[in-house]
């Protein structure tokens, strides 16, 4: 026979799970209900603090645009005013610098009319200058035309003088038989002698003594002079070589070769005083290259 009261205890084992489980179920709930509390409190209060932080910026903020406005209209203002001073400044320094212009337009001005006076009496004076020269002038130039006239006259009368004594010169055979050139005989003549510039006429007075004297490009030794008799004795030294010119007369070419021309020299005495012999040296103009 079955027991009757055997289903009872399983219907109560079951009841008990359930309401083991909704329990935990409710404690479950309960403690995510308490940390989502203390979550919304943590939040809160930070939230209180990011306004309460929001709000100090804030005011910080305003202060700072506040200040930072009345300084710009502080700045603003101090512009204003020295813009204004500026332009004060600038119109009373235009009508100075206007008033400075005009007086030294004035004083330039006047400057100039007492240098174009002072010009005006220079080249006034100068004018009565340059005619009281050119007169000065013209009367010189009237002088200088006689003067000139008669200069003329004289060389006119120089050169028939002169062509006369060239042609009075004389052409001479030497002591060597060679044919000379024209020979002067006193001051004028070799003056005349010199103008027709055919040979090189070099002049000398050459006295009795020990040594040699040089004359041009030779040396030439007095050994005797007689004055009584216008003849001399004098002693060549040419291209290392010496020559005796014995008795020799006045004005009488004295011819020697040098190997440095293909015409002789010449030795022309005009005077023999005691001791003392004056004369010239003439020589080819064309000279030979020594080797």
């Amino acid at each position: 026979m079955s027991d009757p009261l055997t289903p009872y205890p399983a219907q109560s084992g079951n009841s008990n799970v359930k309401t083991a489980l909704l329990a935990g179920a409710i404690i479950a709930l309960l403690g995510t209900n308490v940390y989502l509390y203390m979550q919304i409190d943590r939040l809160g209060t930070e939230l209180t603090t990011v306004r309460e932080g929001l709000a100090t910026e804030v005011a910080e903020l305003r202060q700072s645009s506040t200040v930072t406005v009345a300084t710009h209209r502080k700045n603003l203002e101090t512009l204003k005013s020295d813009l204004d001073a500026a332009r004060k400044q600038a119109a009373a320094a235009a009508g100075q610098a206007r008033t400075e212009a005009v007086q030294r337009a004035e004083q330039l001005a006047s400057k100039l009319a007492e240098e174009q006076q002072k010009q005006q009496l220079q080249v006034a004076s100068r004018i009565t200058e340059v005619q009281e020269a050119a007169t000065t002038a013209n009367a010189r130039i009237g002088d200088v035309s006689g003067d000139v006239t008669n200069v003329r006259s004289e060389v006119a009368a120089n050169k028939s003088e002169l062509e006369k004594t060239i042609a009075d010169l004389k052409k001479v055979t030497g002591d060597m038989g060679v044919q000379s050139g024209y020979i002067a005989t006193n001051g004028k003549e070799l003056a005349a002698l010199k103008r027709l510039g055919e040979r090189n006429i070099i002049e000398f007075k050459l006295s009795k003594t020990k040594q040699p004297q040089r004359v041009g490009d030779i040396a030439l030794l007095l050994k005797k002079a007689d004055a009584k008799r216008n003849r001399y004795t004098v002693e060549v030294l040419a291209d290392d070589k010496k020559t005796e010119k014995k008795d020799r007369n006045i004005n009488e070419p004295v011819q020697f070769y040098t190997l440095k021309a293909r015409q002789p020299y010449e030795l022309v005495v005009n005077q023999v005083q005691k001791n003392l012999i004056i004369g010239y040296l003439s020589t080819p103009k064309e000279q030979v290259a020594r080797n």
